[in-house]
C-alpha cells in the first residue's frame, strides 16, 4: 500500500489568511477541452484522422470555445499524435480556438507550417519528471522552451504554458510550493500570460490548491493568468475545481468523457471529465457555453470508438 508521502501529498497545507471569492450565478468560466490532444495521447487505441476531425467538430458544435487539436511531437514517441498536422488543417476553419502543443523549436516550426497561430509549451516543476518524460534536465528544457516562446511571441503567436507535477511527484514525493512559484514566475517573465497548473498524478486536494493559487498571486501572478488542469485519480478533481473557483480561478482544463489516463498512479482514471465539470458548474449557475446533452452524446460516441466506457459519471448516467 502506498503512503501519503510516497504519493507526493504533503501532510500539512498551511493556509494564508484570505477570504474565498464569492461564486455568483451568472459568472462565466472558460473550459479548455483537451480530449483531442491530452486525452487521446494517453489512450492505447489509435484513432484515425477522420475520427479525430469529427471529434473536434462535435466538440465545437457542443459549444466548446477552446479545443486542443493536437501535438507536434515525434511520431515514434507519441504515435497517437502522428497526424496532428492533417487534423489541424482539416479543422482550422472552425470558429473556435485550436491550440496545439509543441515541445521544441522543431515542433513549433511544424505547427507553423500547418498554419497554427496558437500554441502551448510545457515544463516540469520537478527534475525527475523532466528526465523521465521529457528526456532532459529542467535547465535544458527551460532554455529550450524559452527559445520557443521568444520566437512565438515575435511571430505574434499565442502561447500557453503548462506546468507539470505541480502538486506532487511519484519519484520525488511532495513538491515545494516555492518551486512552482519559481517556474510560474519564470514563464511569466518570458511573456506567457496563460499558465495551466497540472495535477499530473492526481494527488492534489482542495487545501493544496488554495495554497498554490495563493502563493502564485502573492508572487504577482494574476488570477486571470491561472488555469487548473486536474486529474481525478483519487476522486478529488471536482473538489479541487471548486476550491479554485473560490480562489477566483476561472479557467479549467477537462476532457470529454474523461478520456486519458494517469500513467503514474494505479488507477484507470485520469483527466477530469468535461461532462462532470459542466454538470457541477451549471448547478452553481456558472456559465460555460457548453450544451451538456450534445457533450454527453459526443462522450458516448468517443467511448465507442475507444472501445471502453466513459469514466465520466454524468456521461454514464445520461446515456444509459
Amino acid at each position: 500500500m502506498s503512503t501519503v508521502r510516497e504519493l507526493g501529498l504533503p501532510a500539512v497545507h498551511p493556509q494564508p489568511a484570505a477570504s474565498p471569492t464569492t461564486i455568483n450565478a451568472g459568472d462565466a468560466v472558460e473550459i479548455w477541452e483537451v480530449a483531442a490532444r491530452d486525452g487521446l495521447q494517453a489512450e492505447k487505441t489509435l484513432l484515425n484522422a477522420d475520427t479525430k476531425v469529427e471529434l473536434i467538430e462535435r466538440l465545437a458544435a457542443a459549444g466548446a470555445s477552446v479545443i486542443e487539436a493536437g501535438s507536434f511531437v515525434r511520431a515514434d514517441r507519441v504515435p497517437q499524435m502522428a497526424d496532428s498536422a492533417e487534423v489541424f488543417q482539416r479543422t482550422k476553419h472552425l470558429d473556435v480556438r485550436l491550440p496545439v502543443l509543441v515541445p521544441n523549436l522543431r515542433g513549433y516550426e511544424m505547427a507553423r507550417e500547418a498554419g497554427a497561430d496558437d500554441i502551448a509549451v510545457f515544463l516540469s516543476v520537478t527534475e525527475s519528471f523532466s528526465q523521465q518524460n521529457l528526456g532532459a534536465s529542467r535547465e535544458v528544457m527551460e532554455n529550450a522552451v524559452a527559445g520557443v516562446v521568444e520566437r512565438a511571441l515575435a511571430d505574434g503567436v499565442r502561447v500557453r504554458g503548462y506546468l507539470s507535477m505541480v502538486f506532487g511527484d511519484p519519484w520525488e514525493g511532495a513538491v515545494a510550493v516555492s518551486d512552482v512559484v519559481r517556474l510560474a514566475s519564470l514563464m511569466q517573465s518570458w511573456g506567457i500570460t496563460a499558465l495551466s497548473l497540472g495535477d499530473t498524478n492526481g494527488v492534489a486536494t482542495p487545501g493544496h490548491v488554495r495554497t498554490v493559487v495563493r502563493a502564485l498571486t502573492g508572487a504577482e501572478v494574476p488570477l486571470s493568468n491561472i488555469a487548473l488542469h486536474m486529474h481525478d485519480t483519487y476522486g478529488q478533481a471536482l473538489a479541487n475545481v471548486y476550491a479554485g473557483l473560490e480562489e477566483g480561478v476561472r479557467t479549467f482544463d477537462a476532457a470529454a468523457g474523461g478520456v486519458g489516463g494517469c500513467p503514474f498512479a494505479k488507477s484507470a482514471t485520469g483527466n477530469l471529465a468535461t461532462d462532470d465539470l459542466v454538470w457541477m458548474l451549471e448547478g452553481l449557475g456558472v456559465r460555460t457555453g457548453i450544451d451538456l446533452d450534445a457533450l454527453t452524446e459526443t462522450s458516448a460516441w468517443l467511448s465507442r470508438h475507444l472501445g471502453k466506457p466513459p469514466t465520466s459519471r454524468v456521461a454514464t448516467a445520461l446515456t444509459r
